[in-house]
């Protein structure tokens, strides 16, 4: 398993649907494409998450960052 960061920044829309549920959504989403939230962190500046994960690799990590952006309205990057 390899380790990515996946960096989050909020757009005004995305703010106003903050949850709980939400949160566990997008862990769901993660594991569903084989990855483990390891960590999760909220920020003050330019980004406002970071989750630490794991994936098999490249595609999963990827295809989770386009599914976790389409789902929360989050823009991620991920490393």
């Amino acid at each position: 398993m390899a380790m990515f960061f996946m960096l989050g920044k909020y757009s005004a829309e995305s703010l106003k649907k903050i949850s709980g549920k939400r949160t566990q959504e997008a862990t769901n989403l993660i594991k569903k494409y084989g990855g483990q939230v390891k960590e999760m962190y909220a920020l003050l500046g330019e980004t406002d998450l970071v989750f630490i994960t794991t994936f098999p690799g490249i595609e999963q990590a990827m295809k989770a960052s386009v599914g976790l952006s389409k789902m929360t309205g989050i823009s991620f990057k991920t490393y």
